[in-house]
């Protein structure tokens, strides 16, 4: 299962899906004001697999030294190949 968060830190969507990641231990993308999730501590604890857009990093002024460690950053081929090799794909928060 895959999970795309759009929403920030600061918004219940967000919240709300970053959660239901960490719950159903999906699959976390983080595109547009949910790449500052991205940033370090902001997951609260999520410790699945989790992407990042690259653009939306950039363009947010989120550098790869401020992340946590564990998310890699994908392009947007990357995000497609990802949609379409989950069987469920929940979004967007």
């Amino acid at each position: 299962m895959l999970v795309i968060v759009k929403s920030g830190p600061d918004t219940a969507e967000g919240k709300r899906g970053v959660k239901l990641a960490r719950d159903m231990a999906a699959d976390l993308v983080l595109i547009q004001n949910g790449a500052y999730f991205a940033q370090q501590e902001r997951l609260g604890g999520y410790c699945g697999r989790a992407y990042v857009l690259a653009d939306d990093i950039r363009l947010r002024g989120v550098k790869e030294s401020e992340m946590e460690m564990n998310i890699r950053i994908i392009d947007y081929a990357n995000f497609v190949d990802l949609m379409s090799e989950n069987d469920k794909v929940v979004g967007m928060f």
